[in-house]
């Protein structure tokens, strides 16, 4: 997984000529400005543990392409894992709307597995939620939503199981067991004080807020602003360009 191809400018036109053309058929010519974008691909992607960066040298035809239609932009697929600076760029390249999946509930596992350690350090063993081990034995009992994608020795697929880009646990989410895990676990930490050293330890984002007093070092709060990080990028890549053009 190093480079993918980009749309090609033709077959981006041709389908939007389609997709006009079938409009008109139905009446429906008066909507089509009402038709905000065409999801494309830029050139980014992810798969278990890499990332495909965002070249814009190998997307210029594209988005010179879209430039000229009035009332379009182009929605980027899979943008998840980029840097700010290539969200940032992708914008500025006309790809305005930023698809975005698995890189939010990741920033929900990595807060999650994070306070786990921090409760394991606190607390006695038979107090804690065991929200992992939890994790582990169902993904294991009913792996219909990792089975297909995660491959190679049972080491490589337990790795993967929890830490993978791909992100299958978020199917996991719902489940009883692992609801009652999660509530445990978010009660535990909230009767407890969470000293700042573990907070710098394994949650270093948000540590400096917890230190200014801008943030609270309770566990949902703490889970929240992990995600708002991740979607914070994705706001300052947007407002960025549209401050531009103010």
């Amino acid at each position: 997984l190093t480079t993918l191809a980009v749309t090609a400018p033709e077959a981006a036109r041709a389908t939007l000529a389609a997709h006009r053309q079938a409009f008109e058929r139905q009446g429906l010519d008066d909507v089509w400005p009402r038709i905000i974008a065409l999801v494309v691909q830029p050139g980014v992607e992810f798969d278990h543990t890499q990332v495909i960066d965002y070249q814009p040298q190998q997307a210029v035809a594209l988005s010179a392409m879209v430039a000229s239609c009035d009332t379009l932009v182009f929605e980027a697929h899979s943008t998840d894992y980029q840097t700010p600076q290539a969200l940032r760029q992708l914008v500025k390249d006309h790809f305005a709307i930023l698809k975005v999946g698995p890189a939010l509930t990741f920033a929900l596992r990595e807060a999650l597995f994070a306070l786990a350690v921090v409760e394991q350090e606190l607390l006695p063993a038979h107090a804690c939620s065991g929200l992992r081990q939890v994790l582990e034995q169902v993904m294991c009992e009913r792996p219909e939503y990792w089975r297909s994608h995660y491959h190679g020795d049972e080491s490589a697929r337990r790795l993967a199981r929890g830490y993978s880009y791909s992100d299958r646990i978020r199917y996991y989410w719902p489940d009883e067991q692992i609801e009652r895990a999660f509530t445990q676990l978010l009660h535990n930490l909230a009767e407890t004080t969470i000293p700042l050293p573990l907070l710098s330890q394994y949650l270093p984002l948000q540590y400096p807020r917890v230190r200014a007093g801008t943030l609270a070092a309770a566990p949902r709060a703490l889970i929240i602003d992990h995600i708002q990080h991740v979607l914070g990028q994705y706001h300052t890549a947007c407002q960025g360009e549209a401050r531009h053009h103010a």
